[in-house]
C-alpha cells in the first residue's frame, strides 16, 4: 500500500473513493494529513468526472480517531490555532464540494474523525463503528463544526445530550438516531457505500450540484427566502445538455447518458 497520507480509487462510473492513510495512527488528522485532502478536495471540485466521492478510513480500526493530540502536544499555542483553522477550511470544504459525498464509517469516528463525517452529505456505519464528540471531557469543544452541523442534523437538545456527555454510539446505535443513514457489517462497508452511491452516480451532475447547494443553503435561512434560492438553482439547470439529454431519453425510451454540461 502507499505511504501517501491519502489514497484515490478512481471507479470507471465516476466514484472516487478517498481513504485516510495513517492506520498506524488511527488516521488521526495530522497536518500532512489536513494539508493533502484539502488538495485533494480542490482538484475533486472541479473533475467532471468524479460523480460521487467516498470518505473512508484505512485499515480495520478507525475512520479517523480526531486530531492527531501525539503531533498537537508539539506545537506552540500559534501553530495549533493555524491547524484548527486549517481543520475547519477542511471540514468546509468537504461539506461544500459540488458533489455528493459518502462517509463510509469504519471503527473509531470521535471528535475530528466524527465531525469529519458530519460534514459529508450521507453517511454509513459500520456495525463495529463507535461516534462521538469527547471534546467537552478534554477540556475543550467541538471545534471543526459539531456545535453546529450535529444539531442542524439531530436537532439541538439531542446535539446537546452527546456533545455534553460525550457519549459514544454504536453503528447501530448512530442509524437509530438519524446520525448515520445506513448501518452494515464490518465486511460490507464499502460494498454498502457503493450500493448507496449507484443511482446517485445515475443522475445529472449539475443537477445534483445544484440540488445540494438549494438544500444546504435553504437550511440556514426563511422558507420563503430558500424558495427563492431554489429557484435560482433551478434556474441553472434549465439551459443545461443534461436536461436536453433527459427528455430525449424519455422520448425514446432509453436511460440518459448525462455528460455534467
Amino acid at each position: 500500500m502507499s505511504d501517501a497520507p491519502v489514497l484515490i480509487d478512481r471507479q470507471d462510473d465516476g466514484l472516487v473513493i478517498l481513504t485516510l492513510n495513517r492506520p498506524q495512527r488511527r488516521n488521526a488528522l495530522g497536518k500532512e494529513l489536513v494539508t493533502a485532502l484539502r488538495q485533494t478536495l480542490d482538484a475533486l471540485a472541479t473533475d467532471v468526472e468524479a460523480r460521487v466521492v467516498v470518505i473512508t478510513g484505512a485499515g480495520p480500526k478507525a475512520f479517523c480517531a480526531g486530531a492527531d493530540l501525539k503531533e498537537r502536544a508539539q506545537m506552540s499555542p500559534p501553530e495549533v490555532q493555524r491547524f484548527v483553522t486549517a481543520l475547519r477550511a477542511m471540514m468546509d470544504e468537504i461539506a461544500a464540494l459540488p458533489k455528493p459525498t459518502i462517509a463510509a464509517i469504519n471503527g473509531y469516528a470521535l471528535g475530528g474523525g466524527c465531525e469529519l463525517a458530519l460534514s459529508c452529505d450521507l453517511r454509513i456505519a459500520a456495525e463495529g463503528a463507535s461516534l462521538g464528540l469527547p471534546e467537552t471531557h478534554l477540556g475543550i469543544i467541538p471545534g471543526a463544526g459539531g456545535t453546529q452541523r450535529l444539531p442542524r442534523l439531530l436537532g439541538p437538545a439531542l446535539a446537546k445530550e452527546l456533545i455534553f456527555t460525550s457519549r459514544r454510539l454504536t453503528g447501530a446505535e448512530a442509524a437509530a438516531i438519524g446520525l448515520v443513514n445506513r448501518v452494515c457489517p464490518d465486511d460490507k462497508l464499502l460494498e454498502e457505500a457503493a450500493n448507496l452511491a449507484a443511482p446517485i452516480l445515475t443522475a445529472a451532475p449539475i443537477a445534483l450540484a445544484q440540488a445540494k447547494a438549494a438544500i444546504d443553503a435553504g437550511l440556514e435561512v426563511d422558507l420563503a427566502s430558500g424558495m427563492k434560492i431554489e429557484k435560482a438553482c433551478y434556474a441553472v439547470t434549465i439551459p443545461t445538455e443534461d436536461r436536453l439529454e433527459a427528455l430525449a431519453a424519455f422520448k425514446e425510451k432509453r436511460r440518459p447518458q448525462f455528460k455534467g454540461r
